[in-house]
């Protein structure tokens, strides 16, 4: 696996791997990386010859100082695991490289980063836009990768191909569980043994709220149950939504809906979601 620090070094290898003819897919991650991770690195593996992923923690995404220095920082065991799915390329920049100098450049996307992920963590899609279209222009790849774990984002993504005419495709990977439920995240990497197992109440609480939409309950109500169920786990729920699938617009009914959640277990934040196709499937 080829590692690159810098942008130059990296445009020139991937110049001449493109001259060949060979197609890139790309992997966009802040690392302390996980199966989930490896999911992406596989499916554009099967798809592309050449295979880069990014290692970079973002601080414009962060609106919490606190939250941006306590996430998890493992390259070591990332580049062993990487090498071990044979990632053909690594860019890990540094701050100075990405950022040379303080950017004003915000970028907004009408109301869709205001509302969930947005109104709890302003600023933080502009962050990821900016960084993604960076990270799109250092390697211009054919195709980009990311989980559907984050939905909004992943929207977000989508939004911002097609507005800044970026030449990539977006290919969304399903989330990976682990047996009992929970998502995988980089961010379980803080939780305690006990905590943990109290963060599986997330899922629980998709499935119950799958399970009142198809029995045609209330949203109001679903949310007043599931926060219950948060409550009595030690997890305290921060919003419950259900949105449609393409437009984002808030739906009480499960077809084509996506159902998603947040919660803080401890002091770890934790995000989940739930894709349903329709009335009858139980997913």
């Amino acid at each position: 696996m080829h590692i690159f620090k810098e942008i130059a070094p990296l445009r020139d290898h991937l110049k001449s791997l493109r001259s060949g003819q060979s197609s890139i897919g790309f992997v966009p991650t802040m690392g302390a990386l996980h199966k989930g991770h490896l999911g992406l690195i596989n499916a554009s593996k099967n798809h592309n010859d050449i295979t880069v992923c990014s290692i970079y923690v973002n601080p414009t995404q962060f609106g919490n100082p606190e939250d941006l220095a306590k996430y998890p920082r493992t390259l070591e065991q990332d580049i062993d695991l990487l090498e071990q799915a044979s990632c053909d390329v690594l860019f890990c920049p540094s701050n100075t490289v990405m950022y040379h100098r303080a950017e004003p450049l915000t970028i907004s996307f009408d109301k869709l980063d205001r509302i969930l992920e947005g109104e709890f963590r302003p600023g933080h899609f502009s962050g990821v836009a900016v960084v993604v279209s960076k990270l799109f222009n250092i390697v211009q790849p054919d195709i980009a990768y990311f989980g559907q774990k984050d939905y909004q984002q992943v929207m977000i993504i989508s939004k911002l191909i097609e507005a800044m005419k970026f030449n990539v495709q977006l290919h969304v990977v399903p989330t990976v569980r682990e047996h009992d439920g929970l998502a995988l995240s980089s961010r379980n990497q803080r939780l305690s043994v006990d905590e943990r197992n109290r963060a599986t109440v997330l899922y629980q609480g998709l499935r119950a709220t799958q399970q009142g939409l198809i029995q045609g309950l209330p949203l109001s109500e679903l949310r007043t149950r599931v926060a219950a169920l948060c409550d009595s786990k030690g997890v305290r729920m921060e919003y419950l939504e259900v949105v449609d699938q393409d437009t984002f617009e808030v739906k009480e009914s499960p077809t084509r809906a996506v159902i998603l959640i947040a919660a803080y277990v401890g002091n770890v934040r934790l995000i989940d979601n739930l894709v349903v196709e329709s009335q009858d499937e139980i997913a």
